[in-house]
């Protein structure tokens, strides 16, 4: 076996060397106790009851977890903390434990690539490539989570103002009126749903019906929900009929809902041209091939 060259050789020990004390640094972290209880304790409780490869890991997920939040700033976890919390609290992770889920994700997509590679013989960019998309995986995942619950909400909602209003004009209190709704919801797990629940317990808490909907605002970030609390807080202020506020709220909610829906069907008709321009052409050339290879194997 052909010897190491010197620089080779010291590129070796500088690297183990660094992941040696990388390792120490983490493992000296500070390790605070992180909390389980509310809506995170609840998603995260669902997500193991249900088993599957995440309960394998979450023991991991969490000890490195803990490892990293000494090593993260306050700003850096807070934006992580509002993206998880947008998502639905995403499997229940703090902050931490998406970092971490990050981590150890990069370090199996650098394994797999590394495997990959040694079939493929692509080069170390490939490994790279694969490590780094594992690395931004969870990240993406959360993403899209947090989409999806956002179209969810924003789909639910004109129907929810109007019982809502429904029930204020039958003599209801607005709480009153978000349990009606919750109540007779008969899906627990739909994204709204757990919204209203969430600012229903935050008013039996004792918090104003003002902080209560600035709070969903702050969880679900879309123009619908803003604009619906900007209504309630403003009739609130100006003594305005809350039901009659509500009703006005559904039907604009319900028009936007209409015009986005146009706007998709107009857009899904444009990015249909270049898919229906390939599928012409790859009619021509089946068309087309089989004439031209007849008339060059004729000699015409």
């Amino acid at each position: 076996m052909k010897p190491l060259p010197l620089l080779e050789l010291g590129l070796v020990v500088v690297t183990f060397a660094s992941a040696f004390f990388i390792a120490v640094w983490v493992a000296s972290a500070p390790m605070p106790t992180a909390t389980r209880t509310g809506v995170r304790g609840l998603v995260r409780q669902r997500a193991l009851a249900e088993g599957g490869i995440w309960s394998h890991f979450e023991p991991l997920v969490r000890w490195l977890g803990k490892r990293l939040h000494g090593l993260l700033s306050p700003q850096l976890l807070a934006a992580i903390s509002r993206q998880v919390g947008m998502a639905g609290g995403f499997l229940g992770l703090l902050a931490e434990e998406l970092v971490a889920l990050s981590v150890l994700s990069a370090t199996g997509g650098l394994v797999a690539g590394a495997l990959a590679n040694v079939v493929v013989k692509i080069g170390p960019a490939f490994i790279l490539a694969v490590g780094a998309f594992g690395g931004v995986a969870p990240f993406l995942s959360v993403s899209s989570a947090a989409g999806e619950r956002a179209k969810a909400i924003s789909r639910r909602l004109p129907s929810a103002i109007d019982l809502l209003a429904l029930s204020m004009s039958a003599g209801l209190d607005f709480p009153g009126a978000l349990r009606q709704v919750v109540e007779k919801s008969g899906t627990p797990n739909d994204p709204l749903i757990e919204e209203l629940s969430l600012v229903l317990q935050s008013l039996k808490l004792g918090r104003t019906r003002r902080q209560a909907l600035e709070e969903l605002a702050e969880r679900a970030p879309i123009e619908p929900v803003s604009e619906l609390v900007n209504a309630v807080v403003q009739a609130e202020l100006r003594g305005n009929p809350l039901a009659d506020v509500l009703r006005i709220q559904a039907e604009v909610s319900r028009q936007r809902r209409t015009v986005i829906a146009e706007e998709s069907a107009a857009k899904a008709g444009v990015s249909m041209v270049l898919p229906l321009v390939l599928v012409f052409i790859a009619i021509l050339i089946l068309i087309a091939g089989p004439m031209a290879i007849r008339l060059s194997q004729s000699g015409m």
